[in-house]
């Protein structure tokens, strides 16, 4: 369902070690200047209904919104940063942080 390229999978096992935390979460939340935004955030437990791909978690509710998404960590210029093309945006934001379906 979702695509964690290379570089991701380094940066987040890296992460997870560095805050001994077993899990990222990345959740779609309300908001943000398109619609819904993304939410990453280190998690104990993996509940029930969540789905795991690997080291990440995603609630059944984020998961309708993320199907086929690509996961990606990028370093430039701009700085380091965690982003995701999804394929069920219709359109986002200048910044890639908010979308709307």
């Amino acid at each position: 369902m979702i695509t964690i390229t290379e570089n991701a999978n380094a940066e987040i096992e890296k992460l997870l070690v560095e805050n001994e935390e077993p899990f990222l979460r990345i959740a779609i939340q309300g908001g943000g200047c398109s619609g819904f935004s993304y939410a990453f955030d280190f998690d104990q437990t993996k509940n029930e209904d969540d789905f795991e791909f690997g080291k990440v978690i995603v609630d059944s509710m984020s998961a309708q919104y993320l199907q086929g998404a690509t996961l990606d960590f990028t370093e430039d210029l701009m700085g380091t940063n965690f982003s995701i093309d999804n394929p069920n945006a219709q359109t986002k934001c200048g910044c890639g942080s908010s979308f709307s379906v």
